[in-house]
């Protein structure tokens, strides 16, 4: 073997389930004696990683090269060489697949019997079945097959059971699946028994495997382990609880982080283990990332065992719910299918707080659908008595731009309620509506600071350089730090000599650090090197 091909062999290593591309150039050299044939075959085990690409490749070649290698194959430490081997002959002689295997099994003599029978075990459960199942369309022996391997079950049990706890963590899961399909038990079930009588030490292996099996199916150890849980079992499922406990304390590290990549990792990640993460996922549901927060919220639904839907509903309504808590359940359910229905339910419930009906409301545009008949849906929501209701149906009007929303927003803007005057602001200036400005300015001189800092914020968007003048004036004399913040930001995206004379007299002269400190970054980017 070249080193570079040995190279290829061992970074495709493990791929594709079995023993990966190294595995499959080991069987394939032991079996084939050929030297040409050897040549020809070996090389897909590069190209396809699969442990039995070979032997299938075999099947379409006549000779007795090709058929010694064969019945040679089915000896292989590697079940998938022997089924492959299995399946070449079928197609090779024009029968099934299960035919073929019941001839071996109910055939096979008594020192190869185990090899044999544990092949249609895990064969059988590779396809989610029974042997009895697969077998049953084999003819007439295939009952007899049937009744062999099952007779066979405590070995099929002991050499699953050692692969379960195999170094090769790639092989562990798969085991575990078969074994739990072939004895017909869930899986935590299965490692319950494949732990008694081993050492603790070992436990890392099986742990492994159930976690394995938990992402496969769907679900998480956590809730695999609680609905499998007896009285008896509880020495084996703390055994196993230390191990995921040690899992949860890393991940735990990975939601500090200061990479949103890794946190949303650490969050999925939490998942697989279900209520054992209940704590980890309630703390991720806080996380400043609206990512990361719809991530924990899926990962407390699927814990719980329920739909998205029907666990948002509960914890939005449930004792104690911070709003900071249901603002995150809409944010998720927001993103599920048919989530309209959802909000608007939520948004429509008087009996819950204003703040909560408004974030409903506001949620809308995420949904899938709507389209021209969002306005007519947000509507009712714009005349509610409640202002933090109206404010959220105006942040919906943000999506899609409509005559109609165009109305609203400017009606929205003479409001008697800040919050709905400052949403309003929010979406002029996403939406970029120039013909807002004067409004804008006009809403500088509000005397509610939140307002004047919104108004600010959106001439960034849609000021001009007659807006300098009432911007610097708002920056040199407001009372309000974050009112002055807003407008020495947006003086330093609209620029001009007035502008840049303002930013540099609040450099000077303005108290806030903050103030001073934006005022910098703006005489920056306007090409000034303040001191």
């Amino acid at each position: 073997m070249t080193p570079a091909l040995f190279l290829v062999l061992f970074l495709s290593a493990g791929q594709h389930g079995g023993q990966g591309a190294i595995g499959c150039w080991t069987s394939c050299q032991r079996h084939i004696q050929d030297s040409a044939l050897r040549t020809q075959v070996c090389k897909l085990c590069v190209t396809s990683g699969r442990s039995d690409a070979w032997v299938m490749e075999l099947g379409r070649r006549p000779g007795l090269h090709a058929s010694a290698a064969l019945k040679s194959a089915l000896s292989d430490p590697d079940w998938r060489v022997r089924w492959g081997s299995l399946r070449a002959q079928a197609k090779a002689r024009g029968l099934t697949e299960s035919r073929v295997l019941a001839d071996w099994v109910a055939d096979v003599p008594a020192k190869e019997e185990v090899l044999a029978c544990l092949t249609a075990a895990r064969a059988a459960a590779d396809t989610g079945r029974s042997t009895a199942s697969l077998l049953k369309d084999a003819g007439s022996r295939g009952g007899a097959a049937a009744a062999r391997v099952w007779s066979r079950r405590d070995a099929i049990r002991e050499a699953l059971e050692v692969e379960v706890y195999a170094e090769n963590a790639a092989l562990r899961g798969e085991a575990l699946a078969h074994l739990a399909t072939f004895l017909g038990q869930p899986p935590a079930r299965v490692v319950l028994g494949a732990m008694e009588g081993r050492p603790e030490s070992a436990d890392a292996a099986p742990a492994s495997a159930l976690l394995s099996v938990a992402d496969k199916q769907g679900t998480s150890v956590g809730r695999m382990l609680l609905k499998e849980a007896k009285p008896a079992d509880q020495v084996l499922i703390n055994r196993l609880f230390a191990i995921y406990s040690q899992h949860l304390e890393k991940l735990q590290k990975g939601l500090a982080s200061a990479d949103i990549t890794e946190r949303r990792g650490a969050v999925q990640s939490l998942r697989r283990y279900g209520p054992l993460a209940q704590r980890e996922l309630e703390r991720a549901l806080g996380d400043t990332e609206v990512l990361v927060r719809r991530q924990a919220a899926r990962g407390l639904a699927e814990l719980e065992g329920l739909p998205l839907m029907e666990t948002a509903a509960r914890r939005i309504r449930a004792d104690g719910a911070t709003l900071a808590t249901q603002r995150a359940w809409l944010q998720v359910a927001a993103t599920d299918k048919g989530c309209e229905p959802f909000l608007l339910e939520v948004a429509r419930d008087t009996r819950l707080p204003a703040e909560t009906r408004g974030e409903a409301v506001g949620q809308l545009p995420d949904c899938d659908g709507g389209g021209k008949r969002r306005f007519q849906v947000l509507s009712p929501f714009l005349q509610d008595p409640q202002a933090l209701v109206r404010a959220g149906a105006v942040r919906a009007l943000a999506v899609p731009h409509s005559p109609e929303g165009d109305k609203a927003l400017a009606a929205a803007l003479g409001d008697s309620a800040p919050e709905v005057v400052v949403a309003a602001l929010d979406v002029v200036g996403q939406q970029r509506q120039l013909g807002q400005a004067e409004a804008a300015v006009a809403l500088l001189g509000s005397e509610h600071p939140a307002v004047r800092e919104a108004s600010a914020r959106t001439l960034e968007w849609i000021g001009r350089a007659q807006h300098v003048k009432p911007l610097a004036q708002t920056l040199h004399e407001d009372s309000v730090p974050a009112v002055r913040v807003a407008a020495a930001r947006t003086l330093g995206v609209l620029g001009g000599p007035f502008a840049a004379s303002a930013l540099s007299q609040a450099l000077a002269k303005d108290p806030d650090s903050h103030v001073q400190h934006v005022a910098r970054r703006g005489l920056e980017r306007l090409g000034f090197s303040p001191p």
